[in-house]
């Protein structure tokens, strides 16, 4: 009986460890064909495009409230300062009491906006009416050690008079991005982002910045701020283009600052170039490229 029942559970587990393979490698032989079927469906063409920006070289405009709130503490501070010794600094009736004397009174003219009076301490000598008339030349100046003052250059180059979107130098208060006119994946001129196509092995911010060499030249010093992208763009294609391209097309941007430099494009793959501020873009791209960029250009 001990045997006859040994030998019986000897064959029960048999028939297990012989039907046991047979589950494991369906299971093995779905779980490929699925896994096949996905890495299939999820082919990707990747290109890497960089946004260029050029800082602003100027501090923006104040408003009409930050005007109206600097120049009324500047006429707080004034008014609570104490009297500036003049005859601590200057001697009594020299020509440099009487500039600084002129220079104080368009000081407190400007800054309160009305009629003004000198206190006796400041005038000097009763000798002195004429204050208020007293011409400084540049004579005067050069004789006293001091250079003329020069106005200051203007906020408006002559690249925003002319209207030159190329120059570096336009709307130095703005942001300003790299625009180019080249092909897009269906070969059709359009204004875009420098880009190109990710090659084996190949980093984003790699292929970014070798892209943007091979589209608008060597003569500019390009610093890619980070190694990950900050937006990402997916043109609706038909089943025929993603069949041509072999797979789903797909664009991440990364964001660069130009230090010095200029774009150089050869003519062959890019036509024209511009630097245009966020509001230039819009009318020059597609609508769904637009969409993909707009939120990662800043208005200012």
């Amino acid at each position: 009986m001990l045997s006859r029942n040994v030998v019986s559970a000897c064959r029960q587990r048999t028939r297990g460890c012989l039907h046991a393979p047979s589950r494991s490698l369906a299971s093995i032989a779905e779980a490929s064909s699925s896994a096949a079927s996905s890495s299939s469906a999820t082919k990707a063409v990747i290109n890497a495009a960089v946004i260029v920006n050029r800082s602003p070289i100027l501090t923006r405009t104040s408003s009409l409230f930050e005007r109206a709130y600097y120049a009324y503490q500047s006429r707080i501070r004034r008014a609570l300062f104490n009297p500036f010794p003049t005859e601590f600094y200057f001697k009594t009736g020299s020509l440099l009491e009487k500039k600084f004397a002129r220079e104080e009174k368009l000081r407190e003219k400007e800054a309160f906006g009305g009629p003004w009076s000198l206190k006796r301490s400041d005038r000097g000598s009763e000798d002195d009416g004429e204050l208020g008339s007293i011409q400084v030349s540049p004579d005067q100046a050069d004789n006293m050690g001091e250079e003329p003052i020069e106005p200051p250059a203007s906020r408006i180059h002559e690249a925003d008079k002319e209207g030159d979107v190329k120059s570096l130098d336009r709307l130095g208060e703005r942001n300003l991005y790299l625009l180019i006119r080249g092909k897009d994946h269906l070969g059709k001129e359009v204004w875009r982002f420098p880009q190109g196509p990710l090659q084996d092995g190949e980093f984003l911010h790699q292929a970014a910045l070798r892209d943007l060499q091979a589209e608008v030249g060597e003569n500019m010093d390009i610093w890619v701020v980070g190694k990950k992208p900050i937006a990402v763009y997916q043109p609706s294609l038909p089943e025929s283009t993603i069949k041509s391209l072999a797979g789903e097309l797909y664009t991440f941007f990364l964001k660069a600052h130009i230090l010095a430099g200029q774009a150089r494009p050869s003519g062959k793959n890019v036509t024209d170039f511009a630097w245009l501020t966020k509001e230039e873009i819009e009318p020059r791209v597609e609508k769904d490229y637009w969409a993909s960029v707009k939120d990662i250009l800043s208005d200012h």
